[in-house]
């Protein structure tokens, strides 16, 4: 095998196909480098962990057609830190020599015929808007958990709704819900759950995608989803398993209803939070017919208050929340002005958009003496 490439774009590609590589102990060794395949100009990089595969292709000067297992962080580190514009690529035997003006290195390969061959993703696809479908993935992935103590909840819902597609995802503490409507992605009833990590690398490919009528093509398998973004695909296993039932979660009717600019807000929870110093010290916000008030108190350290004009409609009443996960959601929430409902002290609470209805975040509150 043997190419010539721009530099730029062979570290983008290492890089986006490297976050899929396997980092931890008990992998297939091989699973540690990215596969390159080099086909006349076309040269396509392959990383897996076998849970989550990410492939790009990209324009190279080919030479010499072949198939080579690249280890994936000193390869990337080493062409990342060339100092000329283009560089070249020849795989003789078991190693890859890796020339660029007067630098030349050579690297040892893992061995290709031991990379495990991946399953060809289903042939039913829809296309989605890239722009929305990335939108909608950042209001609502962070609401999955990390634990992986608790894989149900590493995931993301998709749903089929009425009018279209849902996304839905907690880690129990809080929920996320973002309807995309007129989107038909799955038959009626039909649900899957797929890894936040694979949605988290997908939002970073689609937010590559050259302007606002860029697509992405999903693809479902019974076992496995793709997604596939210019020349770039990304596979994950689905996870298997019952999601909870988050419409359960979810309060009827609320009592209480503040409505307070989101930008404001955002703003002020920062400063505050800044004395909720220690772990679980959560920020109260007390409503009232006067407007907002956000408090935050730290034993031997300080405390911090703000005042927000706001609109009140209901019993005066003071709730805490952790304000990493406030801030969360009232980051990700469309509008200048955001809706906080609540029941009371000990129930859920609910943001919404100002005028949007797409769009909804759960929050537990933190009980406080």
């Amino acid at each position: 095998m043997k190419f010539r490439c721009e530099r730029d774009t062979l570290v983008e590609a290492l890089a986006s196909a490297g976050r899929a590589v396997a980092n931890r102990g008990g992998a297939l060794p091989v699973l540690s480098g990215v596969r390159a395949e080099l086909a006349g100009d076309r040269l396509r990089l392959t990383g897996s962990d076998l849970e989550l595969t990410i492939e790009i292709e990209i324009d190279v000067a080919g030479e010499q057609d072949g198939v080579a297992v690249l280890p994936a962080k000193i390869a990337s580190d080493l062409v990342r830190s060339l100092g000329e514009p283009r560089v070249e690529v020849a795989v003789d035997g078991d190693e890859a020599r890796i020339t660029a003006g007067r630098f030349e290195s050579s690297l040892r390969l893992l061995p290709a015929d031991e990379f495990p061959r991946l399953g060809m993703p289903a042939e039913d696809a829809v296309t989605l808007s890239a722009k929305e479908f990335a939108g909608a993935l950042r209001q609502v992935v962070p609401a999955a958990s990390a634990d992986d103590a608790r894989p149900i909840l590493t995931g993301v819902l998709l749903a089929a709704e009425a009018d279209g597609l849902r996304l839905v995802a907690t880690d129990s503490y809080r929920l996320a819900v973002r309807d995309l409507p007129g989107t038909s992605v799955l038959g009626e009833g039909q649900s899957v759950l797929v890894p936040s990590r694979a949605l988290r690398e997908l939002v970073r490919e689609l937010d590559k995608a050259p302007g606002d009528d860029a697509e992405v093509t999903l693809r479902l398998g019974e076992r496995e989803a793709a997604f596939e973004i210019g020349g770039v695909r990304l596979t994950t296993r689905l996870i298997e398993g019952e999601f909870p039932n988050y419409r359960g979660l979810i309060p009827a009717s609320h009592p209480n209803r503040l409505t307070v600019g989101r930008e404001a807000l955002v703003e002020a929870v920062k400063r505050v939070k800044l004395m909720a110093r220690e772990l679980n010290t959560p920020v109260r916000l007390a409503m009232s017919a006067d407007g907002l008030e956000l408090v935050a108190i730290t034993q031997d350290v300080g405390q911090a208050h703000e005042q927000l004009d706001a609109t009140y409609e209901g019993t005066e009443l003071t709730v805490a929340f952790n304000p990493e996960y406030l801030l969360s959601g009232v980051e990700v929430t469309p509008g200048d002005e955001i809706h906080l409902d609540t029941v009371d002290a000990q129930k859920p609470a609910v943001i919404r958009a100002g005028e949007a209805q797409e769009f909804l975040y759960l929050l537990m509150p933190v009980r406080v003496s």
